[in-house]
């Protein structure tokens, strides 16, 4: 009798496990089949508006009348003060995603990039991909824990069909939530929604991002020294962009309490300081300017500073979109400049920069280490590992995210739970 009560208790639970897995194969596959259609049309819509600004720059002018139609949607879709944040909420709490992000922020995105905001898309890709997920939960009739997981399903889905980096949306999901904790339960359905929303946008003709770094220098000590040269000014710098972030929306918010004149100031400053400069280069998400370092274009030493600047007045005022694009392109002019100045080559230096800041800006170390590979190759993994984390733990509590939750210390195995700010 007790053996044949302990088969039954192992064939019960194997029954279990495989109808789980069942069931996150389907709904994986579910939402990475509307993430990677929604993704590939957002991914063009994008695309679309960034090449008019590119050809009429003169829609520069209408970023503040942009940004007031913006506030207008937000307000209409009953959604203002809804951001990435809200996304990692739902992920850990009993919060829901209002079913209205996913268009509002659409529509946001597209008119900031339109005209000439300095923006990226993986954080409205995040927030659509939370939206949907919310949309199918409630279709389908999923529970509580089961819905979280679904939102991280979304998100993976959603970042792999816009940055074409499966592996890294997949991980991206399940750690960027909560500092020293990985969903581990949402690994498989997250690995399927990313992996399924990548093929269906590959195939629907989005382009991956891969960048040719060339040769990588031999390990030696004095190589060593030099990478983590530059993943000390790469922390410094993460610091300070994160900072400017916050306190910029801050001081906005405190100045000026309408959210409409809000956002026609921000319009207007980013309109002077292009005008001021007497280029775009700093409009936009700047991939751009990103894949021309690649291609041995030279870089302005002050490049770096002047994106955090116009990234920090276009999000704080009001105008919508992601950090990640501009987070890269903050660190591949950075490293790529410092690298020139300690004998590495400028599209080593520019991977360095990218992949550390990154993962200290994000608080996502092993995600980045893996975007790493994915964008530029495993050759030089050893390099990017070493810097990743230095700037990982030199970088402390920062982080973009005010709705991401610090569980655990960079630095020991100590529960302090607390939110970033």
């Amino acid at each position: 009798m007790k053996f044949y009560n302990k088969i039954s208790s192992s064939f019960s639970k194997t029954t279990y496990y495989v109808g789980v897995c069942v069931l996150w194969l389907i709904l994986g596959l579910l939402m990475g089949g509307i993430g990677g259609v929604v993704g590939t049309l957002f991914s063009k819509t994008l695309d679309l508006s960034v090449s008019l600004y590119s050809k009429h720059s003169f829609l520069l002018f209408f970023l503040p009348i942009a940004g007031i139609i913006i506030n207008f949607i937000y307000t209409s879709c009953h959604t203002v003060g809804s951001n990435t944040n809200t996304v990692f909420e739902t992920v850990r709490d009993e919060r829901e995603v209002s079913l209205l992000l996913a268009p509002a922020v659409f529509a946001a995105t597209v008119l900031t990039q339109l005209c000439g905001g300095s923006a990226g898309r993986e954080g409205a890709a995040l927030q659509i991909g939370g939206s949907l997920a919310a949309l199918v939960g409630r279709v389908v009739r999923i529970g509580e824990k089961q819905r979280h997981i679904l939102t991280m399903c979304g998100m993976s889905a959603l970042f792999s069909a816009l940055f074409g980096t499966p592996a890294g949306a997949c991980i991206f999901a399940v750690e960027v939530a909560s500092v020293g904790r990985i969903y581990t339960a949402a690994l498989f359905p997250c690995m399927i929604s990313s992996v399924t929303a990548y093929s269906i946008a590959m195939a629907l003709g989005v382009r991956p991002e891969h960048f040719a770094v060339g040769e990588i220098p031999m390990f030696t000590l004095a190589t060593v020294a030099r990478v983590v040269l530059i993943a000390i000014i790469v922390t410094l710098v993460a610091i300070l962009f994160c900072s400017t972030m916050h306190h910029t929306h801050s001081i906005f918010k405190r100045i000026i309490k309408n959210r409409y004149l809000r956002v026609t100031l921000g319009g207007a400053i980013i309109i002077l300081l292009t005008l001021l400069l007497g280029n775009t280069d700093y409009n936009g998400s700047g991939s751009h300017i990103i894949e021309g370092i690649f291609d041995g274009h030279s870089i302005r030493p002050e490049a770096f500073l002047l994106k955090i600047i116009f990234t920090a007045i276009t999000m704080g005022s009001g105008y919508k979109g992601g950090e990640i694009v501009p987070t890269l392109f903050i660190g591949a002019t950075l490293g790529g400049f410092a690298a020139s100045l300690i004998d590495l080559s400028v599209p080593f230096g520019a991977a360095l920069g990218m992949a550390a800041l990154f993962g200290g800006v994000t608080n996502c170390p092993l995600t980045a280490i893996v975007i790493s590979v994915e964008l530029f190759g495993g050759e030089g993994i050893i390099f990017y590992l070493i810097a990743i984390l230095a700037v990982h733990l030199l970088s402390g509590r920062h982080s973009l995210y005010t709705g991401q939750r610090m569980l655990f210390s960079k630095l020991d195995d100590e529960l302090i739970d607390n939110d970033c700010s």
